[in-house]
Parts: structure tokens; C-alpha cells; sequence
């Protein structure tokens, strides 16, 4: 296993593996309750549920069968946990990389909320998996990996630091330390500018908490952290019975807890998983109108594939270039070890989203948390997939873990990656202003894919105006004119609209 893992080679022991895998897993948990949220509650065109089952208990829509939703949430939920255990661990085995997977959070809004509404969902799941063959033929050919090894050394770090950036904004926005307003400004403080309510309280104990471990040196200091914190969590719901933001009645709570309520599961809470929204797939269904092929659907569905491509297969290269820096698991190049493994493993990821019905599933930024515990190999990534599948029979004890425990872990891990903002030169025009966008872009656009794409379109034009273009790779300039064309996909889906 030490020869397999090169857990020795790394630095690393079993135990700082096992802390590791389970901080990420802790930091990416959410995701079993948030998928379903996003993939279980919406309806495709015909007005039905991921699960098959009819959305609204009359013609007009207006009656939604709540019963219904919550039987789909739950298959989501033993989904999003299955796929995410199986396609982490072969990360684990195969990639051997501290790298965590599951449904990726953008990508499946895209397709809850932009897909299905045009078709069922079996056929947008089959888009899902047509965007991973895709993914995967690019593998098998050499040009994704050749696409990664293109990067400048500059872009790498400025990823990095962007990212740093967008788990930050993530953590703060999961714990509700800083929201989205009703009107002006796009973003504040807490409630109102003040830090109201326990939850905040809570997120902000579990914060003070981490930063006292990690100066202290403890090891396991953000595990620790987050636990100490759930218990602490479950404490103050037993007491003061705080709730969920989103009440049952549709409005909001703006002190509750913005995701899981802490609480403690009773043995009514545990049930046999359905696995009800595996094999759910359409893969040419989506192509027909009524039975007969369009070019006008075809068309805007090669667009739509393209910008789920697009927003996977980058994501991806910022996360691996990102969790790669942090552990020191970059050679001299700034290339992983096993790089057309990983890649291949996270293409295989989008097709199993899709073929498991819950989305494409990609890398988790969040696997640089653990990364920050002390993960250097892939048995830290065996570790996390192996609490994955331990989750579909144990939702009730994953639930427990707020938010608001988990988002404190993020916001420190910002502050690790922020270190590498040094190894820029930022008295370097060409190097400086596209890493200024990359690094602004990906929490202020809340998108790692736009951070990098306006940062690659600089970069290159810049080159072009001080005449060197020739330094620019041609990969790098035929992925600025794909991102580009990613841009402008809505004057291009408009023009299809017109055909």
C-alpha cells in the first residue's frame, strides 16, 4: 500500500491520510444535501420529478405534490453519495491523488434550471453523459492533458490564488456571514451589516477555534474543528430550537441555518436507500423534436453541451493545479504525478453523473482542505469515498453537520492558498494583468471557469500587442477562442433562436 499510494515518497503517514480524507469529505458533505435541493425539487417539460414521479398534483401546476419532491430528494441523495463514494475512490486507486469528487455545484443548476425545462430528464442526463464521452475522448487523445501542460507558470498561481478566493466566498455565503441582500448592495454583512443569530455565532466560534489549533500546531486541527463545532451546533438547536432559513411555508428565517439543521437523527430517520434514479437515461432523445430530427434543437444543444464541457474541463484544471500547490504535489513543470490519470478519472466522473441521475461529477475545490490537514496521496481520496458510501445508509448523522461548521474550514484554507499570490510578478504587465482578472473574476463571477477564461483571453492578447505571440502555446490560443465563443453563447443561442 506505501508503494502504491508513495505514502512514504510523500511525506505522509496512514493516520495524516485518514484525517485528511475525512476533512474533505466533512467539507464536501453538504453537497448530499444540497443536490437533491437543486436536482429533486424541479420539473422537466412534461412536469415530472428526476424520480418519474408527476411534480404538481393538478393541470394548471399550481399544486405541488410535496410527497412526491421529498421520495426524489431522497433518491437524489442516495445517488449524489453513491456516485461521489465510487468515482472518489477510483480517484484514490487510479489517479492517486488527494482529490475528492461529486455532482458539480453550477453545472447542476444548469441543468435543473436550464436543461430540463426544454426536454425529460432521462434526455438531460443523456446530455450529461455525452459531455463526458467528450471529456474522456479528449483525454484518450492527449489534448487535455496537453491543454493542462500549456498553462504559464504565472496563470498556475493566479488559478491557485482564485480559487483561495472563491472557497473563501463560498465558506462565508454557506455560514450566512455575508449574503445577498434584497436590494443594494450585491453582498453585505451578516443581517442587515450586523452578525445576527447563533448559526453566525456558531461559525464564528468554530473559525476562532481553527486558527487557535493551527497556530497551536495541534494536528487534526480542522477536523477538530469542524466537529467540535457540529456538536456545538447540535447544543444550541436542542436549546434554543432555531430552525431552518427556508421554513416549510416558503418564507425565510433569516437567522436559521442556511443548509442542515444540527440535530440529533432518531431511528424513524433511517431508512433503506432508494435507488430509484440510477439508469434514468435518454441519450438521443434530446436530439428529436416530436420524434424527428431539428437542426434549430441540435444546434442549441451542441451549445449547451459545449458550455458544460467548457465549465467542467476547467474547473477541473484549476482545482488539480490549485490542490497540487497547496501539497507541494507539483514537479518542476507545475504537473501532477499520474496528470492523464486524474484527468481520465474526472471524465469518467461526468459520465457517471450522468448514467447515476444526479448530475455531472466533477472535482472538489474543497479536497484542499484536506489537503491543508496533511492529504498528499490518493488513500486520503479512498478514505473520503469510502465516508461517501457510508453516507447513504447514514444520512440522519451526516445531516448533523451544518454549514455553518464546515464553511469556517473553507474560509482558513483561502488563507492558505493566499500565500502564492508572492510568486507573481506583478510589475510584469503580461503576467500581472491577466492574473489580477483570473484571481478577481473567480469569486467576484462566482465561476472558476470565467476567472480562468477572461485570464487565458488577456494573456494572450497582451502577447499579441507587444508582438509576442510566438510565445504564446497554439493550444492556449485555441482554447482563448473556444472560451470566447463560451462567452458569447448568448448572442449565439439568440441567433439559434432566429433560425
Amino acid at each position: 500500500m506505501d508503494r502504491w499510494f508513495e505514502i512514504t515518497r510523500r511525506g505522509s503517514s496512514v493516520g495524516q491520510e485518514v484525517r485528511g480524507g475525512l476533512v474533505t469529505f466533512f467539507t464536501m458533505a453538504y453537497i448530499i444535501a444540497l443536490n437533491p435541493i437543486i436536482i429533486g425539487s424541479e420539473a422537466d417539460r412534461n412536469g415530472n420529478l428526476i424520480s418519474g414521479a408527476p411534480k404538481f398534483l393538478d393541470a394548471a401546476r399550481t399544486q405541488v405534490d410535496w410527497a412526491a419532491v421529498g421520495d426524489a430528494k431522497m433518491m437524489v441523495a442516495v445517488g449524489t453519495a453513491l456516485v461521489a463514494g465510487l468515482v472518489t475512490i477510483l480517484m484514490g486507486v487510479w489517479g492517486r491523488y488527494p482529490l475528492g469528487l461529486a455532482t458539480g455545484l453550477g453545472l447542476n443548476a444548469m441543468l435543473a434550471y436550464a436543461i430540463a425545462p426544454q426536454m425529460t430528464w432521462p434526455q438531460a442526463m443523456g446530455l450529461v453523459v455525452w459531455e463526458g464521452i467528450l471529456i474522456t475522448l479528449l483525454v484518450l487523445t492527449g489534448v487535455r492533458t496537453a491543454v493542462f501542460r500549456a498553462v504559464p507558470p504565472a496563470m498556475r498561481t493566479a488559478i491557485s490564488v482564485g480559487i483561495g478566493l472563491f472557497v473563501t466566498f463560498v465558506g462565508l455565503m454557506d455560514a450566512g456571514v455575508v449574503r445577498k441582500p434584497a436590494g443594494s448592495p450585491p453582498v453585505e454583512l451578516g443581517v442587515n451589516g450586523s452578525l445576527m443569530g447563533w448559526p453566525i455565532a456558531v461559525c464564528i466560534t468554530g473559525f476562532l477555534l481553527l486558527v487557535l489549533l493551527y497556530t497551536r500546531k495541534v494536528r487534526g486541527a480542522m477536523l477538530i474543528s469542524i466537529l467540535t463545532t457540529s456538536v456545538l451546533a447540535v447544543v444550541v438547536e436542542s436549546i434554543f430550537k432555531i430552525g431552518p432559513t427556508f421554513q416549510a411555508d416558503g418564507s425565510k428565517k433569516a437567522t436559521g441555518w442556511a443548509l442542515n439543521v444540527p440535530s440529533l437523527p432518531s431511528a424513524g430517520d433511517f431508512a433503506s436507500p432508494d435507488f430509484g434514479t440510477l439508469g434514468r437515461v435518454d441519450m438521443l432523445g434530446a436530439f428529436t423534436q416530436d420524434g424527428h430530427f431539428s437542426s434549430k434543437l441540435f444546434l442549441g444543444l451542441v451549445l449547451l453541451v459545449f458550455s458544460l464541457l467548457l465549465a467542467d474541463f476547467f474547473d477541473t484544471v484549476g482545482t488539480v493545479v490549485a490542490v497540487g500547490q497547496e501539497g507541494g504535489l507539483l514537479n518542476e513543470q507545475g504537473n501532477p504525478e499520474h496528470l492523464q490519470e486524474i484527468l481520465m478519472v474526472d471524465s469518467v466522473a461526468a459520465i457517471a453523473g450522468g448514467l447515476g441521475g444526479v448530475s455531472s461529477n466533477t472535482s472538489y475545490i474543497e479536497s484542499a482542505a484536506g489537503v491543508g490537514e496533511g492529504a498528499r496521496t490518493g488513500l486520503a481520496s479512498v478514505v473520503t469515498g469510502i465516508a461517501f458510501l457510508l453516507s447513504i445508509f447514514l444520512t440522519p448523522i451526516v445531516d448533523m453537520i451544518p454549514s455553518e461548521a464546515a464553511a469556517p474550514v473553507l474560509a482558513f484554507v483561502g488563507y492558505l492558498m493566499m500565500s502564492q499570490v508572492a510568486h507573481v510578478d506583478w510589475d510584469d504587465v503580461e503576467d500581472g494583468i491577466p492574473a489580477f482578472l483570473t484571481i478577481v473574476l473567480m469569486p467576484f463571477a462566482y465561476s472558476i471557469t470565467t476567472g480562468i477564461g477572461a485570464g487565458f483571453i488577456v494573456y494572450c492578447l497582451i502577447k499579441l500587442i507587444k508582438g509576442k505571440a510566438k510565445q504564446v502555446h497554439p493550444l492556449l490560443w485555441a482554447v482563448s477562442a473556444l472560451f470566447v465563443v463560451y462567452f458569447a453563447q448568448g448572442i449565439l443561442m439568440s441567433l439559434v433562436d432566429k433560425i
